[in-house]
């Protein structure tokens, strides 16, 4: 394995930023969908094939509809579109109700206010692959070893720990979509957009909630929502450490001219927004930019060999790994690259930058890290199970 080790250096940064799209926003469904599809297409073809063919379905985009909120109800004027396209093996495949069928479960089963059959309208673009992406999915090492070849070359990273900041808006988001929805969060909307920023020791958060306005009798119960929302946000910061923790909940509303986030079915995809693959949160659930992210899009890519998902749950998990279990460490960053054609298991460099304790130097714990990483490089296909199973955090 060609492995680097260099010191990271430790302190909290003056700014931080960190950010968490909800279930329900537009580029969190189009992550939903496309994973949910691979899934769906692996565990065809384990029962059709008795092994997972080669796809790639990780191109998705949602076009918003139109909508016509009120209290105590509203319509939706035009679906929403969503397109999903990609790659896959399709001989005696019924791609079509694998893409239709699976989507509309998923919407059936995360947005309480959404009409799956009525107020979606899903497209089918997935298409046959190339020649030789098949033959290179299908390739093995020589020697009779039964890993697969990476069929990209790309970037994977991770880190750990999370700084109580990012805990406190991944916790936020997830405290707010807490399923099953509870009596007094049914005028929520699960397209929550979380925004946390700390200067200094100054923290506040911005939350974006879609409020659903047939549980809504008018802007007094509006209003005690929100406030429902923020007080909830306030204590969670407050559990956090942050006691003087600004927060605002839907900052653009103007109540006075009678403007205010309000949706029929609890996400801005009715008609305020449009969403994307991959535009949304990194692997770890979070977008932050003042850490290494990489820019793939990991829904929807196959498990067996595709990098860009591999890799960046596996960078992320060796990151963890080297704080939980070397003493010596305090922080882990760790960047993982891929070669087309080689062993998923053999990256072409992996390179661990680690913060210690006492601030000795990493170098000094490259032959122990080098067998950790060695150790979590050659599990990677005992990663395949758990990403079908859908028991990997993806988004």
């Amino acid at each position: 394995m060609n492995l680097v080790v260099s010191q990271l250096s430790q302190g909290d940064e003056p700014v931080e930023i960190v950010e968490r799209k909800g279930v329900g926003h537009p580029d969190s469904i189009c992550d939903a969908l496309a994973e949910t599809l691979s899934r769906n297409l692996c565990r065809h073809y384990l029962a059709e094939f008795g092994e997972i063919l080669h796809h790639n379905v990780d191109k998705a985009l949602l076009c918003g509809g139109s909508a016509a909120p009120r209290f105590g109800g509203g319509d939706v004027l035009t679906p929403i579109d969503i397109f999903l396209a990609g790659r896959a093996v399709a001989d005696a495949t019924p791609l079509t109700d694998i893409v239709v069928e699976g989507s509309r479960a998923w919407l059936r089963d995360h947005l309480h206010a959404l009409d799956a059959e009525r107020d979606v309208r899903l497209h089918n673009a997935v298409r046959c692959g190339s020649q030789d992406l098949d033959e290179l999915f299908r390739r093995r090492p020589a020697g009779g070893r039964s890993v697969a070849l990476a069929n990209d070359t790309s970037i994977g990273v991770g880190y750990a720990p999370f700084t109580a900041l990012e805990r406190l808006v991944l916790r936020t988001e997830q405290s707010l979509n807490g399923r099953p929805r509870l009596p007094l969060q049914v005028a929520w909307g699960e397209d929550v957009k979380v925004m946390g920023v700390r200067q200094g020791n100054a923290v506040s958060l911005t939350i974006a909630c879609a409020m659903i306005g047939r549980h809504l009798a008018d802007l007094d119960a509006y209003r005690a929502e929100v406030a429902a929302i923020r007080h909830k946000a306030e204590d969670l910061a407050a559990e956090s450490g942050f006691a003087a923790c600004g927060v605002q909940v839907n900052a653009a509303d103007d109540p006075a001219a009678g403007s205010v986030y309000l949706t029929v079915t609890g996400t801005s995809a009715e008609a305020g927004d449009d969403g994307q693959v991959g535009r949304g949160n990194r692997v770890n659930g979070l977008i932050t930019p003042f850490r290494p992210m990489s820019l793939e899009a990991a829904a929807g890519k196959n498990p067996v060999s595709h990098v860009g998902k591999i890799y960046n749950v596996v960078a992320r998990h060796i990151a963890e790994t080297m704080v939980m279990t070397v003493p010596e460490v305090a922080a882990a960053r760790c960047y993982l690259v891929s070669r087309i054609g080689s062993p998923v298991t053999e990256p072409a460099l992996a390179h661990l930058r680690l913060a210690t304790h006492d601030g000795s130097p990493a170098l000094g714990l490259k032959t122990k890290i080098g067998e950790i990483a060695e150790r979590e490089l050659q599990g990677i296909p005992a990663w395949i199970d758990r990403f079908v199973a859908g028991t990997v955090d993806i988004f």
